[in-house]
């Protein structure tokens, strides 16, 4: 298994384990209110920080697979060559915006430091820090995708699911 492959997996896991932790802690959240006229106070606070942490985790996942946004219209007219120029201008802009997350991410980091949460008092920057995170993963998958173009080693099934062409569409 690569690096890379594997890496998705541990963050699909986190992923996983952020959406159980969402639902159990919500779950019981509701039981206690109605059931018990009780509550966990923490409940609210930690379900919307793990929403964003899954949120922007979801989003390293959805880059890699090629599954985000993306227009397909004009890129699929194109040929090769104009795919891997679209592709390879696409990953630089990519790689620009994501830098632009991690600088920001590391600017606001001190600032974020001092603040806590209102309910749990954790460091807002906990909540905060996976932008840098996000812009990372999607930085280093961008990177890896441009070094892949510009060394020809960029598979067909890569550019056809950049130019939104994939298995499903070909069976029908």
């Amino acid at each position: 298994m690569s690096v890379s492959r594997l890496c998705t997996r541990l963050i699909e896991a986190l992923i996983v384990f952020l959406l159980v932790f969402m639902v159990v802690i919500v779950f019981a959240n509701v039981v206690l209110r109605y059931g018990f006229n009780s509550g966990i106070h923490l409940s609210d606070e930690l379900s919307r920080y793990a929403f964003v942490w899954l949120t922007f985790l979801g989003a390293i996942v959805t880059f890699r697979e090629n599954a985000h946004v993306n227009i397909e219209t004009l890129v699929s007219r194109f040929g090769r060559r104009g795919r891997l120029v679209c592709m390879g201008l696409t990953q630089g802009v990519v790689m620009i915006c994501a830098a632009a997350m991690v600088m920001g991410t590391l600017r606001l980091h001190p600032l974020n430091a001092t603040m806590k949460a209102t309910v749990s008092g954790i460091p807002m920057s906990w909540v905060s820090d996976v932008l840098g995170v996000c812009g990372a993963g999607i930085f280093l998958i961008a990177a890896v995708r441009l070094v892949a173009i510009l060394t020809g080693r960029i598979s067909q099934s890569e550019l056809d699911a950049f130019a939104g062409q994939n298995l499903s569409e070909d069976h029908q």
